[in-house]
């Protein structure tokens, strides 16, 4: 298949560690509740899975934050747990509630039993990808996503979210080690497909969500999050249809601690959570990889000018963009974490208005061209 070229190729090139005229930004979560208009198309669909399974919901509302703001990248709406679904442990979401799990895994005969899924079960998603991809009309880059395999797994034995600091899975994790390795190992594998048959669907990035790899303990993430995240990596496509590199991105919410392991991995891009200063984020991994984030999404429910200034503040804790030849450190900007679906659009719009703005200033470019 062929799409037509890109028009603002910002993100990419930021991802691969070459100077840009600004500094790219979009936002983790940007298509979702905070929009009105993204409510109203979740309300035409009659549910979160009636909207994410249907091809022309979802490509709606991935296209959305971008009719309102100048972002640089748009990102598959989709839900980290449609790997657990297509494996059959039934996916569903009650209103006002998180995700539950029908058939969590929790048993050595649950675990037996778990297989990568038939890719063609997640065929609505690779649907997506193209349609969004086509809906683009090179505007903006698209970038696809997966859960890391731990991530999913902590889903995948607490039957939904954690009210209790992930109490199942940490204890199945240190009681019996073997079926937490056979979880994750399952995990890896189907990450990896899934993210390549996103590759071949039209994603032209695609990024780890480790949402909750900094639930675990030092020694523990090494072991069962970072090792199976390097195995996903180690899967992937390195170019897509065209040709073009395909970035990898990784972001370890909590994961701070460990960026100089997460160095090594055979990563593009890192994000970190705002708990990170992005400086000294940059003396440790930016000679080798892009990083991407990490404004406090509480900083949007300040006023616009205030917004601002936060956003002022992030690009120059990462300090001088790389501008001249090759390769140097780079930035990608955006939140620490998804964004609140009580956010005001109005504050999104000051944000990406002063990370271009200011970047550009950075740059010594006023005009941001």
């Amino acid at each position: 298949m062929s799409f037509p070229p890109l028009a603002n190729d910002t993100f990419l090139k930021a991802c691969l560690r070459q100077a840009t005229a600004t500094t790219p930004v979009w936002l983790m979560r940007q298509a979702g509740r905070y929009l009105p208009e993204y409510k109203a198309t979740r309300s035409r669909a009659g549910s979160f899975m009636g909207l994410a399974t249907n091809v022309q919901y979802a490509t709606e509302v991935t296209l959305q934050p971008l009719e309102r703001f100048p972002l640089d990248a748009a990102i598959l709406f989709s839900d980290i747990l449609t790997v657990p679904d297509a494996m059959g442990l039934g996916l569903s979401f009650a209103e006002g509630e998180g995700p539950r799990l029908a058939r969590p895994v929790r048993d050595e005969q649950a675990v037996a039993a778990l297989q990568v899924p038939d890719l063609e079960r997640l065929r609505y998603v690779f649907d997506a990808v193209t349609s969004i991809r086509r809906a683009l009309n090179g505007r903006v880059p698209l970038i696809g996503f997966s859960g890391s395999p731990w991530t999913l797994a902590c889903y995948m034995v607490e039957g939904g979210g954690s009210a209790d600091d992930w109490r199942g899975v940490k204890s199945l994790m240190y009681s019996r080690p073997d079926l937490m390795h056979r979880i994750l190992a399952v995990n890896a594998q189907a990450v990896a497909a899934y993210l390549n048959a996103q590759i071949d669907a039209g994603a032209q990035a695609v990024m780890v969500f480790d949402s909750w790899g900094g639930a675990l303990a030092d020694g523990a993430f090494q072991q069962f999050s970072l090792e199976y995240t390097r195995r996903v990596l180690a899967g992937l496509k390195r170019t897509g249809a065209d040709g073009a590199t395909i970035p990898r991105i990784v972001f370890t919410k909590g994961g701070g601690l460990w960026l100089a392991e997460m160095e090594r991995l055979d990563c593009d891009v890192l994000g970190v959570d705002w708990t990170v200063n992005l400086g000294r984020a940059r003396a440790v991994v930016g000679g080798s990889k892009a990083l991407q984030g990490n404004l406090d999404p509480a900083v949007l429910f300040a006023p616009p000018e205030a917004v601002a200034a936060e956003a002022r503040r992030v690009l120059e804790d990462f300090g001088a963009p790389h501008t001249g030849s090759g390769t140097g450190p780079t930035h990608i900007f955006n939140l620490g974490h998804g964004i609140s679906q009580h956010t005001p659009p109005e504050h999104v719009s000051a944000l990406v208005e002063a990370v271009h703005a200011h970047s550009a200033r950075m740059r010594g470019n006023a005009n941001g061209s």
